[in-house]
């Protein structure tokens, strides 16, 4: 729609991921996803809305106080509702107008939409008579928030005023279906990872010793509005110096002195998908021989890893795998032992001490995007590659990361605008400097 800074996915693809959720549940079944809050910070403040993922997946409705109602009928037939905040003249004059009930049709492909104030009349009328009622729950296992949602909050209400329902959560359903994209998705994914590797690289040369971390944030913000994002998928890390072994540093606060190496893991989204990428730059523009030969080590174990994701590979195999590769990496490098290594043969645990947490994980939708607990890599999955070796002692912090789509044959890297050898870095950085 002209209304949006993004190209928005066809209707039909959100009609689709309704047909394919409802042949899931039983008839019956009553389906609640609500939008996520917008989130107060002081005094008349609010943070940016940030939207549900699963309401979005299901409907393409990015606006606050939206709700998605589904009724499943026989062999995966179902009726569906939008609720949508209304429109008052108060909310035109401050804020601009809301969607229409025609634009939510559009949006969704959802026939029939009204105003969320019937939401209350709609739950008097359905929930008695469903056999169970399928909620929202966020049980990604990496979810660590004492803040209550507007599924928590709206699901609490529900079970005091309808205690006989029988709740069941969506988590296990839309996790499944999520980890495997769409061609739709796959294309917004590509644009978001266009955007993350081709902001970076514009950057690149302009780095020098003495710039602050906060100038490089900006300038990242800079290129991947210009480009069409609305924001940073995540809170960017640009990490100099020690701080490259601080694996989620926030702060973006120090200046970057000559010999720093910077470590940038950062991303862009583009119609709620999400690019991660993480580049280690030198600086001065050329890396140290210890910062190289730990680059190299790094980027050794990230070809391996692009080479045995492939479909019908379990991932908690993969891992194990890439911690045996990395254990002769570190062991190159003077960090552990022979010894060490050979007394955990078959899973060396110890290289925790300097590569601290996984290789890879799903993105789409979130950052960490939704999935099994341990799924087999299948086509039109979307991962990341991102090991990392971290030698505090040192102040040497190093991780590259890419993302890239399962292939039967391989994978596709989708952040190919970026750097990623050694060579190819210094040379970009000195572009500027001759």
């Amino acid at each position: 729609m002209h209304t949006l800074r993004y190209t928005p996915l066809p209707a039909s693809f959100y009609t689709r991921m309704r047909d394919r959720l409802a042949a899931r549940l039983p008839e019956g079944s009553l389906v609640i996803v609500h939008a996520n809050d917008v989130y107060p910070t002081n005094a008349d403040g609010t943070l940016p809305h940030h939207q549900n993922a699963n309401l979005f997946y299901l409907t393409g409705i990015d606006q606050e106080e939206s709700v998605l109602l589904m009724r499943i009928g026989k062999n995966g037939a179902h009726e569906d509702t939008l609720l949508l905040r209304e429109t008052n003249e108060r909310i035109v004059i401050w804020e601009g107008a809301r969607l229409s009930q025609e634009a939510g049709t559009q949006l969704s492909g959802i026939a029939d939409v009204r105003w969320e104030s019937a939401y209350n009349a709609l739950l008097a009328e359905w929930v008695p008579a469903a056999t169970s009622v399928w909620l929202e729950r966020d049980n990604h296992p990496r979810r660590n928030t004492y803040v209550q949602t507007r599924n928590e909050r709206y699901a609490a209400a529900l079970q005091a005023s309808y205690p006989d329902a029988k709740l069941e959560s969506l988590y296990p359903l839309l996790a499944e279906m999520r980890l495997v994209k769409e061609p739709e998705e796959l294309h917004q994914l590509r644009e978001a990872c266009r955007i993350t590797g081709e902001g970076f690289r514009a950057i690149l040369p302009g780095i020098r010793p003495g710039m602050g971390e906060w100038e490089i944030e900006a300038l990242l913000s800079c290129e991947y509005t210009r480009r069409r994002s609305r924001k940073f998928s995540f809170l960017p890390i640009i990490a100099s110096g020690k701080d490259t072994c601080v694996l989620h540093y926030i702060s973006n606060h120090k200046t970057c002195a000559e010999g720093d190496l910077i470590l940038f893991d950062i991303g862009a989204e583009y119609g709620g998908y999400a690019g991660d990428m993480s580049r280690t730059v030198p600086a001065s523009g050329r890396f140290s021989p210890r910062q190289r030969a730990v680059y190299e080590a790094v980027l050794a174990v990230h070809r391996y890893a692009a080479q045995i994701m492939r479909p019908g590979v379990r991932k908690s195999e993969y891992e194990r795998l890439i911690r045996i590769r990395m254990a002769q990496e570190l062991v190159k490098l003077g960090l552990l032992t022979q010894a060490e290594v050979d007394a955990q043969k078959d899973d060396p645990t110890c290289v925790r001490r300097y590569y601290m947490h996984s290789t890879s994980h799903p993105l789409g939708l979130d950052v960490h995007d939704v999935g099994p607990a341990d799924p087999l890599f299948a086509e039109n999955q979307v991962w990341t590659i991102e090991p990392g070796i971290y030698i505090a002692e040192e102040g040497i912090g190093i991780r590259i990361e890419t993302d890239v789509v399962i292939h039967a044959d391989g994978v596709e890297d989708l952040i190919p605008q970026a750097p990623l050898e050694v060579a190819d870095i210094e040379a970009a950085m000195a572009a500027a400097r001759n």
